[in-house]
């Protein structure tokens, strides 16, 4: 009775003794920490704004609360294109958007998010995660104190609304366009005004007059947007973003001072939201363009000579680039490098394959009617 009644105590001892080292050692591992997430865009772009609200949720739920980042739309904390300068100088410890924003700053930005007649959404993260898209893009943010993650693709998007029709490159002279980055520095060799203007501010600008046409995204954002209610002729494609990835900015500072299993998360999770926001915009265009279509949108292609246009101003405007801007040519050499060598593959067997089932579907279709 004494053994076992010794035995008894002993091993309650022993668990009290371990659940006593065992709860700081969780506490330490998994401290409470409160953080500010700063964003582009807001409800208005629901594909774009809720990547960011699961990102949040996720990191929130896997910590029990104790990782608990609260976000903020476009305008609330900081102006929508603040986003940079916010996570930078760490008002906010971290944001999303789109780096071409930023390409006032440095046109070398534009490569993090998408450059005319550049990757589609696969090849990109191609690029970022196989490629040397992540090391040159953290060099290239290391200055301004950020540390980038991919943070989900829009895939290709349209060519944007317009008030009149495109038949020839000389109707695009003087047209008052909203578009953003590398796109607008290209479509001005060719006579086009470029406005960069917040999301929130497009569809007034263009109500008014201000705009002659617009370019967002594509059918999920622009249908909510209500473009087409006032500029009915919707081009594609969007030579200028074959793909736009979004990122998430995280300060290196703050990012620093998490432990390592809060570091993992941020990374595992922006990878998850990411996937979330491509397979949104696949799964929902086909239905909004079909609404768009119904409701009066013309929906039409850019002409071929517009298109050769583009690409020889496109071509012009990269040989500037790099002759001036050693940063940039170093990144542009590997990423059309890369582009190069993947796109031929691409046209072999999926573009193949891409284009007997656009062709098949539409015959389908026809004999159903």
């Amino acid at each position: 009775m004494q053994r076992r009644s010794f035995l008894k105590k002993a091993g309650f001892g022993a668990v009290a003794s371990t659940a006593a080292v065992a709860a700081p050692v969780f506490a330490q591992s998994a401290p409470k920490i409160n953080w500010k997430f700063t964003s582009t865009y807001s409800t208005a772009t629901p594909a774009l704004f809720s990547t960011a609200q699961l990102f949040c949720q996720m990191v929130k739920e896997a910590t029990d609360g104790n990782f608990d980042i609260r976000l903020y739309p476009a305008g609330e904390l900081v102006p929508g294109y603040g986003v940079m300068d916010a996570v930078s100088n760490r008002t906010v410890e971290v944001g999303q958007t789109a780096s071409y924003y930023y390409y006032g700053k440095d046109p070398s930005f534009c490569f993090d998010t998408a450059v005319p007649f550049g990757l589609n959404a696969r090849q990109m993260y191609a690029w970022m995660h196989e490629g040397n898209g992540m090391k040159l893009m953290r060099e290239l943010f290391a200055p301004r104190n950020i540390l980038n993650f991919p943070f989900g693709n829009t895939g290709a998007q349209m060519g944007g609304w317009y008030r009149k029709e495109i038949n020839s490159v000389k109707d695009l002279d003087g047209l008052k366009m909203r578009t953003a980055g590398f796109g607008g520095e290209v479509l001005s060799r060719m006579g086009v005004v470029p406005q960069q203007i917040p999301p929130g501010d497009i569809y007034p600008s263009l109500e008014k007059g201000t705009l002659d046409a617009v370019e967002f995204v594509g059918p999920v954002d622009d249908e909510k947007l209500g473009f087409q209610k006032v500029a009915k002729y919707y081009y594609y494609p969007g030579w200028w973003e074959g793909s736009a990835q979004v990122s998430l900015y995280v300060n290196d500072g703050a990012f620093n001072e998490l432990p390592k299993s809060y570091q993992s998360l941020i990374n595992t999770a922006s990878r998850a939201a990411g996937q979330k926001m491509l397979g949104d915009y696949d799964a929902h265009n086909p239905a909004a363009l079909r609404r768009l279509i119904a409701g009066g949108a013309v929906l039409k292609s850019f002409p071929r000579d517009v298109m050769d246009a583009s690409w020889k101003a496109s071509n012009v405007v990269y040989k500037e680039f790099c002759d001036k801007n050693a940063g940039f040519k170093k990144i542009y050499d590997d990423y059309m490098g890369f582009r190069d060598d993947i796109v031929p593959w691409f046209r072999v067997n999926e573009g193949a394959f891409d284009n007997y089932m656009g062709a098949a579907v539409a015959k389908e279709a026809r004999a159903k009617k």
